[in-house]
């Protein structure tokens, strides 16, 4: 029998010297890379220089302050994820092989998604035990950002980016947003369904600039003709959730923000003209990516819950089922 051909790259280069690489395009910084690897800033630079002999090509340029690839460089960047993705998923394949179903599932979630994702997360780990979790809570820019530099095997969002990065997105659950109050405010004794006009006319609490829910919402009141009287701009939804049970305003967040108080707290959900919005959860990943064994089983399970996960909105906020007819 033959002996397959082995290439000089092959033959010279190194797997250490591949994930050096790798870790410096994703950080787009030697010294990141570094601190991220463990490594002496010199040996990072290093290996990067003997790698680049070995291919014949410049593989790194700097731009400003940071580093980015070169053509060459992408090419060998899309190299060393097909390569890391093969030999995870030897792992896992090995794993179930022994009888052991382990690996590890990097999940980057927007921050209304940390409501749902870490159930998710706990029913999963219950099938697969020797699953590793990593999640990251960011806002949606962000999120964009990390699939951009391919840091998560998977992300979950509720407003698949258009434009701004390339991404496959599979709906898996609901994800309505309403307009909530606290229990003793003014507009709870109007007749509903109470005009948009009338939300717009209250002080109102908003996310930050870059939150895919505050996109959602603005959206609706554009459309309208109308603009929210703002009265405080927050970064999160707990902070809007308190600042709307203190009585500083109203706000529109999505009913999963209440999964834990549920609407007998201090936070009531008013019924609205053209609410709730009903949005989905995506799970999204860059476009040509192959997912690992884990992320693929993860990705099923949550597909199939959807059934689950409006069964227990409804739990929540009974006046929701009508609006799902």
């Amino acid at each position: 029998m033959t002996e397959p051909a082995v290439s000089s790259l092959i033959r010279h280069l190194s797997f250490r010297q591949l994930q050096i690489f790798a870790t410096v395009v994703r950080l787009g910084s030697f010294s990141k890379a570094a601190d991220a690897l463990f490594l002496a800033q010199p040996t990072v630079s290093l290996q990067i220089k003997k790698l680049s002999e070995t291919v014949g090509m410049p593989l790194l340029e700097q731009v400003g302050r940071g580093i980015r690839p070169t053509g060459a460089g992408e090419d060998l960047y899309a190299a060393c994820e097909e390569i890391f993705q093969s030999l995870e998923n030897f792992d896992s394949r090995i794993a179930e092989r022994r009888g052991i179903r382990r690996g590890t599932l990097r999940l980057g979630v927007v921050t209304t998604a940390k409501y749902i994702a870490p159930e998710l997360l706990a029913a999963f780990g219950e099938q697969y035990p020797g699953i590793h979790f990593a999640m990251q809570v960011r806002n949606r820019d962000e999120i964009i950002q990390r699939i951009q530099n391919h840091e998560d095997d998977l992300y979950i969002m509720g407003q698949v980016p258009e434009t701004e990065v390339d991404v496959e997105a599979i709906p898996f659950a609901l994800n309505p947003l309403a307009v909530m109050a606290p229990r003793d405010h003014p507009l709870l004794r109007g007749d509903p369904p109470l005009p948009l006009a009338a939300i717009a006319q209250a002080p109102f609490l908003i996310r930050e600039p870059g939150s895919g829910t505050r996109n959602a919402y603005l959206r609706l009141f554009s459309e309208q003709g109308l603009k929210p009287r703002i009265a405080m701009e927050l970064s999160s939804n707990e902070a809007i959730k308190h600042a709307v049970a203190s009585g500083l305003g109203i706000s529109i967040l999505s009913v999963h923000s209440l999964a834990l108080e549920g609407i007998g707290g201090p936070i009531q959900i008013l019924e609205v003209e053209g609410f709730p919005i009903l949005r989905k959860w995506y799970l999204v990943y860059p476009r040509g990516k192959t997912l690992s064994l884990t992320a693929e089983r993860f990705l099923e399970f949550c597909v199939s819950q959807e059934d689950f996960i409006t069964k227990r909105l409804v739990e929540l906020w009974p006046g929701l089922a009508k609006h799902l007819q």
